[in-house]
């Protein structure tokens, strides 16, 4: 019975290490420094700073649940830090629940170096779509998802890619950061990604409302009208653009919600967005009708 016992434990274990995978983009390093000489450090387990090493944990879906869709998360942190906890483990299992496997993106911080973190996300959707059949994953169902920053860098993938395998299928956004114009961005995210005084160019090139295209994957966007950090003005700017170009989108606004609330729940209407994303997902055909 004692053998029986460590022999289940021991299955157990195992699956939770390849439920939970990391895998690094670039495992002989990347070509182009972000020029942070200082070692990760947190004082929040929520939170890490400092990324110069850039991985994905990999969530798998369980196979019995298993649809074939699969998401890039992006966790924000205004481009100098990822909230890896809130906005990226405690989605990742939400999506694992309905079947999809989902990748968390611990992507660099810019340091003033814009193209670091997009190349990142890039590079993360070519090893989901290289690997693909290896686990299990539909290619034409691959999508990319953010929060705050995160929802930056994510709309930029969405806007920016040159490649099919850099084309996410869809793009999830949480109170997205996706202007960089000084009167409605998050300002930490601006200077952090394109520094202190960025040339116009560089400023619409990565003002994403402004990159929208018929190419564009469908989009779904949930933000909080009382955001005092990212104003919500994002979100709509974005949802117009897309819009004017005929690309399938959902915003969902709610009055009370500030800023960096995720899935967890507050005791407020904001509280069901996910359900609003779940019934987006199946509409999109990407999950299951449950």
């Amino acid at each position: 019975m004692k053998q029986i016992l460590i022999s289940v434990l021991l299955i157990l274990f195992c699956g939770a290490l390849k439920a939970q995978e990391e895998i690094k983009l670039y495992p002989n390093g990347p070509r182009e420094s972000n020029e942070i000489k200082v070692p990760e450090s947190s004082n929040n387990p929520e939170y890490i700073l400092n990324i110069s090493e850039p991985r994905m944990v990999f969530y798998q879906a369980p196979k019995e649940k298993a649809t074939g869709t699969a998401v890039v998360i992006c966790p924000g942190g205004g481009y100098a830090s990822v909230w890896h906890v809130k906005e990226g483990s405690e989605v990742a299992k939400w999506f694992n629940s309905l079947g999809v496997s989902a990748f968390v993106l611990f992507y660099r911080m810019p340091n003033g170096h814009a193209t670091v973190p997009l190349t990142d996300a890039q590079t993360a959707l070519k090893i989901v779509h290289k690997r693909a059949k290896e686990w299990n994953i539909d290619p034409t169902k691959i999508g990319i998802m953010g929060f705050s920053a995160g929802g930056h860098l994510a709309s930029t993938v969405g806007t920016h890619f040159k490649t099919n395998e850099e084309r996410p299928s869809f793009m999830i956004l949480g109170y997205p950061v996706v202007t960089m114009d000084s009167t409605l961005t998050h300002r930490g995210s601006r200077d952090n990604l394109l520094g202190k005084r960025p040339s116009d160019e560089l400023v619409n090139f990565y003002s994403n409302e402004l990159q929208v295209t018929k190419k564009t994957p469908p989009t779904f966007i949930v933000h909080a009208t009382d955001d005092k950090t990212v104003p919500v003005k994002n979100s709509i700017q974005l949802f117009e653009a897309l819009k004017e170009n005929k690309i399938e989108a959902e915003l969902d606004t709610f009055a009370v919600g500030g800023h960096g609330f995720g899935m967890r729940k507050c005791g407020i209407p904001v509280d069901n967005w996910p359900e609003l994303l779940k019934n987006w997902l199946k509409k999109q055909k990407l999950i299951k009708a449950l």
